[in-house]
């Protein structure tokens, strides 16, 4: 076992034998002290934020919001370390999704759901409650570098009742596999605010430039399964989720596919932006996102406006 599988396999038995308020306070502890030192990661987020916020907000206000995102983002892996530990019913009361049972009427009427998530709140979180509730899910998760901690994410995701696919090396094209699952009426919810390959759809975020990916879009038009974009934050209580949709498809006669795929990107990129701007503290974006940004070694923590800085898609849960 490597150091750093130790370290995550070290996590998932120390953080679940604490009491929770101390564990909160051990990470947002740590979330301030990276805030402090403004960490490259950090530095990043705050390009991120002032995507969305924009360059007219105050230094001071900017920089609590940066605050809040540390801490939000903090209080994700917090939570994720003890979420296998939960009870049934505790994962039931972890989170609360607005407009659920639009998700429970198709899975009674046996049909799939595609539902595009950002990387925002606790989607695992949000996985834990559908499996909670009997619905069949079904997600890809990106491979993780050493393959131990890929591993240890999919175990503790499989204990919570969701399936896992391999973004890359599985027995078959994860397009395939959601397909099929789709098909036997599963919820399939994707990370849909970044793309990890040179294959994304260019959009328009924010007013800038990115690429997301096309499987949301390319999913739901090729099976005709309704689509959600969700917006999700922390409440004090616990982490929420409200549903956007069924998001209207493109008729076959707006184009080609290709255009129609980019068409339904772009309403997903809008309305995952819409709920990304009423809760930017929950938004952990701190990954490069648009394509005219400088590295983040250039990112200033602070309140500097967007156009002197020249400014998770991952598809499954990670």
């Amino acid at each position: 076992m490597t150091p750093v599988e130790f370290g995550y396999a070290a996590a998932w038995r120390l953080v679940r034998a604490l009491p929770r308020p101390v564990a909160a306070a051990l990470f947002r502890a740590g979330a301030d002290r990276a805030h402090r030192r403004e960490a490259a990661a950090v530095r990043r987020l705050a390009g991120n934020l002032r995507r969305v916020v924009g360059p007219d907000m105050p230094a001071a206000e900017f920089d609590l919001l940066l605050r809040d995102a540390v801490r939000s983002y903090a209080r994700y892996w917090m939570e994720m370390f003890r979420l296998p530990s939960l009870s049934h019913e505790q994962r039931l009361a972890s989170f609360h999704l607005a407009g659920g049972e639009m998700l429970g009427a198709n899975v009674a009427a046996g049909q799939g759901s595609v539902v595009a998530l950002p990387h925002a709140g606790n989607w695992d979180a949000a996985g834990a409650w559908v499996a909670a509730q009997g619905w069949p899910l079904t997600t890809v998760a990106e491979r993780l570098r050493p393959e131990g901690v890929y591993e240890q994410f999919v175990a503790a995701r499989e204990r919570l009742g969701m399936e896992i696919i391999p973004a890359t090396g599985g027995d078959r094209p994860p397009f395939d596999v959601l397909v099929d699952r789709i098909g036997k009426g599963h919820v399939v919810p994707l990370l849909a605010d970044r793309d990890l390959s040179a294959r994304g759809v260019e959009v328009t975020f924010f007013g800038g430039r990115t690429r997301m990916p096309p499987g949301p879009a390319l999913l739901a038009l090729r099976t005709g399964a309704p689509l959600y974009v969700t917006t999700m934050w922390f409440e004090p209580d616990r982490a929420h989720g409200a549903l956007d949709g069924p998001v209207p498809l493109p008729d076959p006669t707006a184009g080609s596919l290709d255009e129609r795929v980019r068409l339904l990107t772009q309403e997903i990129a809008d309305r995952l932006a819409a709920g990304i701007a009423r809760h930017p503290q929950d938004w952990h974006m701190m990954q490069r996102l648009w394509l005219d940004d400088r590295p983040a070694t250039d990112q200033p923590a602070t309140d500097q406006p967007a156009t002197e800085r020249g400014r998770s898609g991952t598809t499954g849960p990670g």
